[in-house]
This record gives structure tokens, sequence and C-alpha cells, in this order.
């Protein structure tokens, strides 16, 4: 069970590339859309946090990213974007979120491991959202499970199991891959076994430099490089379980 943001797609390169493009000039590509990009994205984690905390918002992550996106050109920082001020326009850059580029080892290594098992993802996004980034990109999911239909946000250990129980599978028979150390921390204590893939400009290199396997002393089951090393190792163990048999 794979992350979506940051782990198979690249929300962060994207967006900062996409928000100039589309903002008719009015933002300028480099440090100023990076910091745009960023802020968009520390909205979205303050929405979160607000939501699993028993606040107001939106279980859509769409109708989330309006919101943030309507709130921060109302704001000093961001209010000479004059330009973005129809629905149109403003809905378009939301949309950005809906074609967010792969990791090139996202694909090939999604198809690799659809070998031996069922790939789906978890994420935060909407349905939809993660429906059009499939087509969009060719993600090769068995299937989609999105949070909007669970009632909570990750990390909280309701989607996890929510999840378990749609696909019929037993929470410590599923592991979790993502980037981000906090999805691994909640998907671990709903009782999923984890994998840590380190995505540059995701966790702090602090952090992606500390983070261990638990045969190593660390706090996940296994961590790779990338899926396609994680779809290498996953064919190993089959080729050795054929073999003992």
């Amino acid at each position: 069970m794979f992350d979506a943001f940051r782990t198979t797609v690249d929300w962060f390169a994207t967006v900062a590339r996409e928000v100039p493009r589309q903002s008719k000039g009015a933002l300028t590509a480099g440090p100023e859309a990076v910091e745009f990009a960023r802020d968009w994205k520390r909205g979205y984690y303050a929405h979160v946090r607000t939501v699993n905390e028993g606040g107001d918002g939106s279980l859509n992550i769409d109708v989330a990213h309006r919101k943030i996106l309507d709130e921060m050109l109302a704001s000093p920082r961001w209010s000479h974007l004059a330009s973005i001020r129809g629905d149109s326009e403003r809905d378009h850059l939301v949309k950005i979120w809906h074609n967010l580029d792969t990791y090139t080892d996202s694909v090939p290594g999604l198809a690799a491991l659809k070998q031996y098992g069922v790939v789906v993802t978890l994420s935060n996004g909407s349905y939809r959202l993660l429906l059009d980034m499939a087509k969009n990109k060719q993600l090769p999911w068995d299937g989609i499970l999105s949070t909007d239909s669970f009632g909570a946000y990750k990390p909280t250990k309701q989607a996890y199991l929510s999840t378990a129980y749609h696909i019929a599978i037993p929470p410590e028979r599923i592991v979790m891959v993502a980037a981000h150390r906090w999805d691994l921390q909640g998907a671990a204590q709903a009782g999923l076994e984890t994998i840590y893939v380190p995505r540059p400009a995701k966790d702090t290199r602090e952090i992606r430099e500390s983070m261990r396997s638990k045969a190593e002393g660390g706090e996940v089951d296994l961590v790779v490089n990338d899926f396609q090393e994680l779809a290498r190792l996953v064919a190993q163990a089959k080729q050795g379980d054929g073999a003992s048999k």
C-alpha cells in the first residue's frame, strides 16, 4: 500500500513549476514559486491537523486546496497576485494537483510489484484526484483508497484500519510504503508493516539519514532507495520461497 503525494508523485516540483505557468506571469518561477508551493502545502498540513483533531473542514482535499488557495491570495504575502481572481483561474490551479509528475521509478516499480500481490494507494487526496492522477500518469494501481471515504485523514488509525477492512486483508499482512515518517508511524500504530522510501525534499535530511530498519535498530521494517529496488527484493523473496518448497 503506497502513499501518493511525495512518495509516488512529486507534488512539490510540479506545483512550483506549474503555478507560474498558469498564473499569467503574476507569479515568477524560482524562489517565489517555491515559497508559494510550500505555503500551499503548509496550509494542507494545518487543515489535516484541524480536521483530525475534531475541527471544521472538508475531507475532500480539492475543497480544502481551494479554500487554502483563497486564504493565501487574500493574505498580504500573496495579494499582489491580482490576476488570479476568478473562480476559473483558481480552479485550474487546484487541478494542478490532479496531474503531478511521477518519480522515474514509480510506474515500473509498481508494475513489477503487481506480479506478486495487490498494489493499492492510500492517500489523503480525493478519490477523483487520485483517479485523474492514475489516468494521467499511467499509475497501475489495483485499487485506489481515499481517506475522504473514511471520515478521517492519515495518520489516524481509522484511515489505515478502514483500508484493511475494504481490501479484506488483515493489517498485519499489509505493508505501508511512504516517504513520510509520520505516515509510517501512523501505519505502525494500526498494526501495518512499514517501508521507508527517501525522497528529495520530503522529510528533512536529518530524518532521511536517520531512518533505519528495525534490524539496524531503527523504527521501520525496511528502507529501500526506490520502488524498483523494492520490486527486486520482493522478487528475490518469492524465488526463495519457491526454492524452499
